[in-house]
């Protein structure tokens, strides 16, 4: 009897962890998607320059993760972005923004030091920035932005900008599509005596993250 019980039980326990495995596989290729795209440090998107800077406006997709910024009608540069997951959501509406900062460091811990380069802040403690980018949202509720996407839109965007997020924008069905699959979910950590030390602003500034 003792036998056949340890059978059953050694049975059932192996179903079990079958099925446990192909949940927890199901679920990482949900969150995976994509993850055979290129590192955000390889994208360099194409931008133009407004004729009117008053006129600009950047436009922020939370659902296609995509940043657009315009000159009315006219998209000056599209980029992939990172947004906030659904228990630390980035905030929608309308915003303007009103602090930037190329060489910022987070103030808070865990991770206090890290550099935030490239911020454009719109909301208190909410901001657009050079981070790493993955095809799913995974921030605290910031804009992560590709280094080279940061630095361009860093030169762009003044303080004023106006600043619109919503759950989807018109320029996801047009140029949105076009744009990359980036994923830096397997990139390794650059060291932090790298991303502690002033070189990481000098090569932010070239638009470049260590030797990625």
């Amino acid at each position: 009897m003792k036998a056949g019980m340890s059978s059953f039980i050694h049975r059932s326990l192996g179903t079990l962890a079958v099925a446990v495995l192909a949940l927890g596989l199901s679920s990482c290729a949900g969150v995976k998607q994509g993850s055979s795209g290129s590192y955000s440090t390889t994208f360099d998107p194409p931008v133009e320059q407004p004729k009117n800077p008053s006129a600009v406006r950047v436009k922020l997709s939370t659902g296609a993760q995509r940043v657009y910024v315009m000159e009315g009608s006219k998209v000056l540069l599209a980029t992939p972005c990172s947004v906030g997951t659904a228990s630390s959501p980035t905030p929608k509406g309308s915003f303007t923004v009103y602090s930037k900062q190329q060489n910022r460091r987070r103030a808070s811990s865990p991770g206090a030091g890290y550099p935030m380069t490239f911020w454009m802040e719109f909301a208190p403690a909410y901001g657009m920035h050079w981070g790493f980018v993955k095809p799913y949202p995974c921030t605290h509720g910031c804009v992560r932005l590709p280094i080279k996407s940061a630095k361009k839109m860093f030169s762009i965007v003044k303080v004023g900008t106006p600043v619109n997020i919503a759950t989807s924008q018109p320029e996801d069905a047009t140029i949105g599509k076009t744009l990359p699959v980036l994923d830096d979910s397997r990139m390794p950590d650059p060291p932090n005596s790298y991303m502690l030390s002033p070189q990481v602003f000098s090569d932010a500034e070239k638009g470049k993250l260590y030797n990625f």
